[in-house]
C-alpha cells in the first residue's frame, strides 16, 4: 500500500489540504493506511530529505516552510510567542531576537529545529492570557501583545534573579494595561518592578 502513495501524490495531496505541518494521523487520515505502512511512508521521505522532521511526529516540505512563528506555536503547545522575541516584535527593545521565545502552562523545554532555536518558558495557568491572534503568510499565530511580553519577559527575570529589562520603548506601552498582567502572576516584586520600570503613579487607583 505505502508504494502507491508516490511522492507526487503524497506532495499534493498535502499541500492541497493547506497542511503546513503535518503528523502521522494526518497520513492515515488522507491516505486509509495503517500506521505501521504510515510510518515507513514517513521514514522513507525523511531520508530522501523528501520532507523535513521538525520533531518526533511532526512534519513539513522543505519547500513550503511556514514562519517560524507559526512553527512555534505548532511545536509545542499550548504556547503563545512572548518574550524577547515578541518585545522586538512589536519594536519595544531595540535589539533583533533569533531564537523564538514563548510561554506556555507546560513544562519549560527547547527545540532546535530548521537551523533555529525555539524556547518555551512555563508560566502560571492564572497568567496564561494576553495574546492575539496575528498573520504571517496567510496563517494564524498566538503571540503576546506588548505589555504581556514585558511582563512575562520580567516575571522571568525575576525568578531568574536578574535584574529588569531597561532598553525599551516606553511609548509603546500602557502601564495600567501592563499592572493589569502584573497582578496575575500574584507577586508582589514583580508589581513593583512594572510600577517603576513604567514609572506608575503609585498614587492612582490600582
Amino acid at each position: 500500500m505505502v508504494k502507491l502513495v508516490n511522492q507526487t501524490i503524497f506532495a499534493s495531496k498535502i499541500k492541497g489540504k493547506k497542511l503546513y505541518i503535518f503528523n502521522p494521523n494526518d497520513i492515515r487520515s488522507l491516505f486509509g493506511v495503517s500506521a505501521v505502512a504510515t510510518s515507513g511512508l514517513l521514514h522513507r521521505y525523511k531520508k530522501r530529505g523528501f520532507i523535513l522532521q521538525l520533531k518526533p511526529g511532526l512534519y513539513v516540505f522543505p519547500d513550503v516552510l511556514p514562519p517560524d512563528v507559526y512553527v512555534a506555536n505548532k511545536l509545542y503547545s499550548p504556547s503563545y510567542i512572548s518574550l524577547e522575541f515578541a518585545l522586538s516584535y512589536h519594536g519595544i527593545i531595540p535589539e533583533t531576537v533569533y531564537e523564538i521565545t514563548s510561554v506556555t502552562t507546560k513544562t519549560t523545554r527547547q527545540f532546535e529545529t530548521l537551523g533555529k532555536v525555539f524556547s518555551y518558558r512555563k508560566i502560571k495557568k492564572t497568567a496564561y492570557t494576553g495574546y492575539e491572534i496575528q498573520k504571517q503568510q496567510g496563517l494564524s499565530f498566538y503571540i503576546a501583545d506588548a505589555e504581556k511580553a514585558f511582563v512575562d519577559a520580567n516575571y522571568l527575570r525575576l525568578k531568574n534573579k536578574q535584574k529588569p529589562i531597561s532598553r525599551f520603548n516606553k511609548e509603546k506601552l500602557n502601564p495600567e494595561k501592563a499592572l493589569r498582567y502584573a497582578k496575575l502572576f500574584n507577586n508582589n516584586k514583580l508589581i513593583s518592578i512594572i510600577k517603576s520600570t513604567l514609572r506608575y503613579d503609585i498614587n492612582r487607583n490600582t
